[in-house]
């Protein structure tokens, strides 16, 4: 019975970021990638027939090119009294980033390394793990402070030209 009890308050606890299902609407995600500057790598995001989000593409090395990623803004989402992100992903044995922004008014965002494989994961990433990159380089600055986001995404940047294909269930919070 406590176990239950604590269970129950864990997930009454957690917040949920975004929760793919098949009657999610994924128009709020959105691409970006390197043909911001001149590359030619493609992605796209879509649900798939059992309802998960799918995060497929190629990315490729052309015209100084290597990155795909998929984004989203919410509202701002307070994360006082939360420690941890929980994504429960399958991948195809490609390592991605999953990524936050406090604001949207920063340059930089803060990233988590995954490393993925053709099975479903449940990972969680604590807030404190997640350090911050601008443009691919590491910053000397703290890490993740947790207190809000207003965006989330999932990016593959592993130098080599390679298709990729990254099912995600949901994101939340601990």
């Amino acid at each position: 019975m406590y176990l239950l009890i604590i269970i129950i308050s864990t997930l009454m606890n957690s917040i949920v970021i975004f929760d793919f299902n098949n009657n999610t609407n994924v128009n709020k995600w959105k691409t970006v990638d390197d043909n911001v500057m001149g590359g030619i790598s493609s992605s796209s995001i879509t649900i798939n027939k059992i309802g998960n989000g799918l995060f497929t593409g190629h990315v490729s090395l052309a015209n100084n090119g290597g990155f795909s990623s998929v984004r989203y803004q919410p509202k701002t989402i307070d994360l006082t009294n939360k420690k941890s992100f929980l994504i429960k992903i399958k991948g195809d044995g490609k390592n991605y980033q999953f990524r936050v922004k406090s604001s949207l008014n920063e340059n930089h965002s803060y990233k988590y390394l995954i490393n993925t494989n053709s099975e479903w994961q449940t990972i969680e990433i604590p807030f404190f793990n997640l350090s911050p990159t601008f443009r691919g380089r590491d910053l000397r600055i703290p890490n993740f402070p947790g207190l809000q986001i207003e965006e989330i995404c999932f990016l593959i940047s592993n130098k080599k030209e390679e298709t990729f294909n990254l099912e995600i269930d949901f994101i939340k919070t601990k």
